[in-house]
């Protein structure tokens, strides 16, 4: 810090002769360098009596000079402009009250109490103040109302700074923006008439209309955002090229078609002249947005501007591409509006977005069958563009799994040349469907005849080539999966393999299985610790049931004292050799798993035992199902046979659900083999349904086989023996 001082002397100038006397001061001044010496400033300014100037700089090693701070806006005052009357506030910034408000802190200046010039400086202080979010007093009245109390505030602080219309807060909002915003129409009034004054000043509103925030909008947008229709003719009427700003971004129109208010972007257009932006977020235009928002908007744009449609976001996509990805929020009607993009524009369904891909492919990845038949029926040739990799929109359905796509283009004539089409890797639709597993989708093309099975891709690898990698070798118990009912399908179905030594691919198979020796005894050791607390529950319960048979036992003093009351009865008999099978199901599953999960047992061994476990486990479950419906029944037919039909009925969901993914799966891949094999293709078509449907019952039959059997040894039992029940001998008289 540095100071310094001069006295001067009376100054002679002829000037200064001819004034009045003049007085001889004292100029001392003090001049900070650094952020330093700033308490040791303020305290000097604290001591210092009037005659001091005291003048802050910053420090020689900064090369930009601060902004002033603005000071923090004192909380009565902050009440007054927000709730309190006119009055209130007329009377703190007229300085009436200054001497109780020297008393509070603005900024982090004391304010002492003054007259003259700093009463002035003190109102001059209390305008600039703003809050925590930048708003001066005039953003404050012009957001929180438009009564005749709020519109009195906002003319007398315009009296007094006419500059705080210009004002922007930290979001760069000016107080026409939170007048709007707040759909204040009698305030923005007024702030539009304040700007004008008295001079008429259409240059100046204009400027404070086109003024734009951080976010690129003007008063506009807040106008359409809160859906004052009157408040967006006015401001159209003092400007009306508003409409056509931001020149980059969020228009209004956009943000109108986005909040579907049709009668607003109606009034953009009409009242802008045509002199309108239709600008969106992202490089989109207001069409993108009305294709997911309305048909109405869609037709009403088309009828404004038909060069959208050839417009693209940053991503390259067209409106049709938009529109061609809302399945899942339109269905049906999403169709009309393809439509009405086509019929304006039918060059739009052959123009990519930056990956290549066409209106088709963005189709296909949702499974919109219906806008794929509009696109086809428009232009049948759209139907073999590949996007960047190569691809046809029947390749992106498989890829996405998209069953209904497959099927459309499998089922479809006009698409057979499309079916063996290959990619940049070399992949038909076929390759793709078998990587990635599902078993509906393989089947779907598997069942065309057309599908060629052994085309080989970039690395000579067939359908079955990949179909043999995805095998699941390791899992103990895999027949359900679909990779291995995809690769037996295959087989079946006659495909080859690709041109290579056999031999070469069995010692590969044999390096994976060393290499994942550790992986898949992990595998057992989890599925056996699950399996083995099923199996012994099953034991546990069955072994019960044996010894607590339904239906209680006879009393001591009949011929057959403690036998069963319900013994020679079919159902009860059943039920026996059922509960008999599922405990011995349940013990056989608890050895296997012993033996699965001792380490001492050869890997192979273990894999062994754990599928044999996994089989007992199932048929143990399913006759504990029957041998509940068995037991039920046989209590309850005599006295409630409907109620015994119901239960049974009920109780057969168990055995249903229990094989319900295996038939499912035997349903599709049986009838796509067999049309694929069969002589007659017509008739295996005509077939397909009803052979889906037996190969579903003959599927639960199938895994259903040890109950049956158990069944009709029962009824082979009741009759061959003539069971018939003792009589029941009167009881013994009492001595």
């Amino acid at each position: 810090m540095m100071a310094s001082s001069s006295r001067e002397e009376p100054c002679t100038s002829p000037i200064v002769a001819d004034a009045t006397s003049m007085v001889s001061m004292e100029a001392e001044m003090v001049v900070a360098t650094g952020r330093d010496r700033c308490h040791e400033l303020k305290d000097m300014l604290n001591r210092a009596d009037p005659s001091t100037m005291v003048v802050v700089m910053a420090s020689g090693n900064q090369t930009s000079t601060l902004k002033p701070r603005s000071p923090v806006m004192d909380p009565r005052l902050l009440a007054a402009a927000c709730s309190g009357s006119f009055q209130d506030l007329e009377t703190l910034l007229n300085g009436d009250d200054h001497q109780a408000s020297s008393e509070r802190t603005i900024g982090s200046s004391m304010m002492h109490r003054a007259s003259g010039d700093e009463e002035a400086f003190l109102r001059e202080s209390l305008l600039d103040a703003v809050t925590i979010g930048g708003n001066t007093l005039l953003h404050v009245i012009a957001t929180n109302g438009d009564r005749e109390d709020f519109l009195n505030k906002a003319t007398f602080i315009h009296m007094k700074a006419k500059n705080l219309l210009f004002v922007q807060n930290n979001r760069g909002d000016t107080p026409l923006h939170c007048a709007a915003r707040a759909g204040n129409s009698q305030m923005v009034s007024l702030l539009i008439d304040l700007t004008k004054g008295q001079d008429n000043n259409v240059s100046r509103v204009k400027a404070l209309l086109e003024t734009e925030n951080k976010l690129k909008e003007t008063a506009l947008h807040e106008a359409v955002r809160s859906g004052n229709n009157d408040m967006v003719k006015l401001f159209l009427e003092e400007d009306p090229q508003l409409a056509s700003f931001p020149k980059d971004g969020t228009s209004p129109l956009y943000l109108a078609i986005l909040l579907l208010k049709k009668i607003t972007a109606e009034t953009l257009y009409e009242s802008s002249r045509g002199v309108i932006s239709y600008s969106g977020p992202n490089g989109q235009n207001a069409l993108h947005a009305a294709v997911l928002r309305d048909k109405d908007l869609t037709k009403m744009l088309l009828a404004w501007n038909n060069d959208l449609t050839v417009q693209h976001d940053n991503n390259g996509s067209t409106p049709l591409h938009l529109a061609a990805s809302a399945r899942v929020l339109w269905g049906k009607q999403q169709q009309s509006i393809c439509l009405l993009l086509l019929k304006a524009n039918p060059d739009a369904l052959y123009q990519p977005d930056n990956n290549g891909s066409f209106p088709t492919h963005v189709a296909a990845s949702v499974d919109d069958t219906y806008a794929i038949n509009a696109f086809l029926r428009e232009s049948p040739s759209c139907a073999g563009l590949c996007d960047a990799r190569g691809r046809t929109f029947l390749h992106v359905a498989v890829d996405k799994m998209k069953i209904w796509t497959v099927c459309f283009a499998s089922l479809t004539r006009s698409l057979s040349w499309m079916l063996n089409m290959q990619d940049n890797d070399g992949n038909t639709a076929l390759h793709l469907a078998v990587q990635t597993g599902r078993l509906r989708i393989v089947c779907a093309l598997l069942g065309n005849r057309l599908v060629h099975l052994n085309l080989t891709n970039e690395k000579g690898e067939t359908p079955l080539d990949i179909a043999r990698g995805n095998y699941p070798r390791e899992e103990p118990y895999y027949f359900q999966n679909s990779e291995a009912k995809i690769y037996r399908a295959l087989k079946s179905a006659g495909a080859k393999w690709g041109i290579c030594r056999q031999d070469y691919l069995e010692e590969n198979d044999i390096a994976l299985t060393r290499k994942d020796e550790a992986h898949k005894m992990d595998k057992v050791q989890e599925q056996t610790q699950t399996l083995c607390i099923g199996s012994v529950l099953i034991a546990t319960v069955t072994f019960g049931a044996s010894f607590a048979m339904p239906g209680g036992y006879r009393a001591d003093d009949h011929t057959n004292g403690g036998t069963p009351t319900l013994a020679g009865r079919y159902a009860f008999d059943a039920f026996t050799l059922v509960n008999a099978l599922a405990f011995a199901s349940s013990i056989m599953a608890t050895i296997s798993l012993m033996f699965s999960g001792s380490p001492i047992i050869s890997p192979r061994s273990r894999e062994r035992h754990i599928g044999y476990a996994y089989g007992f486990v199932l048929v143990s479950v399913t006759n504990l199902a029957v041998a509940f419906v068995l037991g039920t029944y046989a209590m309850l037919a005599p006295v409630a046979h409907k109620t015994a039909i119901a239960v049974c009925l009920l109780s057969s969901t168990i055995l249903l659900y229990q094989n319900l993914e295996l038939a499912i799966k035997n349903s599709v891949q049986i009838p796509a083999v067999s049309m694929r094999k069969w002589t007659f293709h017509g008739i295996a078509i005509a077939l397909r349904f009803p052979l889906a449907a037996l190969s579903f019952v003959v599927t639960i039959l199938v895994n259903l086989g040890p109950t049956v059997v158990i069944l009709c040894l029962a009824a082979w039992i009741d009759h061959i023996g003539g069971n018939v029940e003792p009589v029941a001998q009167p009881p013994t008289p009492l001595a």
